[in-house]
């Protein structure tokens, strides 16, 4: 820029005149002006242009979006239908295997009464189930007996129960006497197959039961010999 400090207007004028110096200047003027509003347009459409593209690349951003929402949103449903479809095919599952187990307790009962060259002879504990009531602490049980004789002649006797657990932390053990209303009479059996014994029982608040041993026996007379049976089981809630 040192040649603009050597320009001296005095000179200048002096030397083209007062009328050429005016064109001059004027030339002058409207050179910067033409060169500022072309430099001025360029900018101009420069950015013109950079806004249509930055334009251009944020709608095609938001397209992406919105495509990688929809996408999102229909593995969320493609995922809720898979877990619907697994928790659907593990009930499935669990209802077979429950009715697989059923069939087979069954199958193995009736193995029991009908065929009992296939396992022990004589009287058995076959099953024993306890079933929750509506009221606390009282409970339904029921007894399933079975004779694996092979010349089967009726079984005669009662059942017994004792459940056993804590109370008030303290081990305990509870008769059934204390626990229920049921009398010998009611818990009899006599039979020549199978026989059901049903009651209920009620615990003490403090009470947690643990364990229930059962017992089977068989009163002495001309056909049959004294004999009991014991079954310890844990204590188990069925639906």
């Amino acid at each position: 820029m040192n040649w603009l400090a050597k320009i001296n207007l005095t000179v200048v004028t002096q030397r083209l005149g007062p009328f050429k110096s005016a064109l001059f200047l004027l030339t002058l003027i409207v050179l910067c002006l033409f060169v500022g509003y072309r430099l001025g347009n360029f900018y101009h459409n420069f950015q013109l242009n950079t806004l249509a593209q930055q334009k251009s690349r944020l709608e095609y951003l938001y397209q992406q979006q919105e495509q990688q929402v929809a996408r999102i949103h229909t593995l969320e449903v493609e995922l809720a239908v898979e877990q619907l479809a697994s928790q659907n095919a593990q009930a499935t599952l669990k209802k077979m295997s429950q009715a697989h187990y059923q069939v087979k307790k069954e199958l193995a009962f009736y193995e029991k009464v009908m065929a009992p060259e296939k396992d022990a002879n004589g009287l058995v504990i076959d099953n024993v189930k306890i079933t929750a009531s509506k009221s606390p602490n009282h409970y339904n049980f029921q007894v399933v007996l079975v004779q694996q004789q092979l010349k089967k002649r009726y079984a005669k006797g009662y059942v017994d129960l004792v459940v056993i657990g804590s109370l008030n932390n303290k081990p305990s053990q509870l008769k059934l006497e204390k626990i229920s209303a049921i009398n010998k009479k009611e818990r009899a059996f006599s039979f020549k197959y199978f026989q059901v014994i049903e009651g209920s029982i009620t615990l003490p608040d403090n009470f947690v039961p643990e364990k229930i041993q059962l017992s089977a026996i068989l009163t002495k007379s001309k056909w049959q010999k004294y004999q009991k049976l014991n079954k310890t089981l844990p204590w188990l809630i069925e639906e």
